[in-house]
């Protein structure tokens, strides 16, 4: 075997180990739960009902869930590794760095996209059996997976980053709860702080919020549920004259992607040309 998938075991035996799949199956369940609950009552939310309106929920939640477990799972990945020694004693053995980096990458996108997968999948049975042909329930479970599997991509890049220039787990830990919080929140604060202030045309409002890799993934789902994108006043009207629902899909996943390729670039160079023993 390669030396990648020897180091992908690994990491996935230690990732099993330390419960990580455990957790992130964890967050996943009960945010689906809470959802199938509201989501299976009698209301509709613009037009959709049961599992479809299930998924549309989860995928709002899961936006601001995603972004979180993935910088807990990774940002102290490199610098832990440091610190213990483990990349000493990987020194002694016949891989090259870029290897370890590699299978570490992929094993944390295992652990939260793929309890994501089978939520998603179990939410298309489910529907099957309980609701019968329900057209609205298969391309928003694609489409959602799509854009949250990108957004993971994402900031496990940017916990790798943080962690490849971390000097300490504890600052690290620090670093990448500040990202989340400047995605997750502090961004919006900021943008509707400057719409206050200041009048933009909607191509600015645009190109500002969708810097944020959450709120061009909220976008992305919102098209697909809201062509015309009516919720989001003259903003939305232009979005959707303008780009429309495919373009903002496009958006919304190959933002995500191109920024977490970027950090795990940077992340990879940083960890070539460093000192692994700290």
């Amino acid at each position: 075997m390669s030396a990648t998938r020897v180091m992908f075991r690994l990491e996935m035996a230690d990732a099993l180990r330390s419960r990580w799949l455990a957790f992130t199956a964890v967050v996943y369940v009960l945010v689906f739960g809470l959802f199938v609950w509201l989501g299976l009552r009698e209301s509709n939310v613009l037009g959709f009902t049961g599992m479809s309106r299930v998924v549309l929920n989860v995928s709002n939640a899961i936006v601001l869930a995603v972004p979180l477990v993935s910088l807990v799972a990774t940002s102290q990945t490199v610098v832990r590794a440091r610190q213990s020694g483990f990349f000493e004693l990987m020194m002694t053995q016949p891989m090259k760095r870029s290897d370890w980096f590699a299978a570490a990458v992929m094993s944390r996108f295992v652990v939260v996209v793929g309890p994501l997968v089978v939520l998603l999948v179990a939410a298309l049975v489910l529907g099957a059996v309980t609701a019968g042909k329900d057209p609205a329930l298969g391309p928003m479970a694609f489409r959602s997976l799509a854009v949250t599997a990108a957004l993971a991509w994402a900031f496990i890049g940017i916990g790798f980053y943080i962690s490849s220039r971390a000097p300490t787990p504890e600052r690290a830990m620090v670093l990448s709860l500040a990202a989340w919080l400047v995605a997750a929140a502090l961004h919006d604060f900021a943008l509707i702080g400057v719409l206050l202030r200041v009048k933009l045309a909607p191509q600015a409002v645009f190109v500002l919020a969708a810097s944020n890799p959450v709120e061009g993934a909220r976008v992305a789902i919102l098209s697909g549920v809201d062509p015309d994108l009516s919720v989001l006043g003259p903003v939305g009207f232009w979005l959707a004259n303008t780009l429309g629902s495919k373009l903002l899909l496009v958006i919304g996943v190959g933002w995500p992607i191109l920024l977490g390729s970027i950090a795990l670039a940077l992340a990879e160079r940083r960890l070539r040309k460093t000192d692994l023993v700290g």
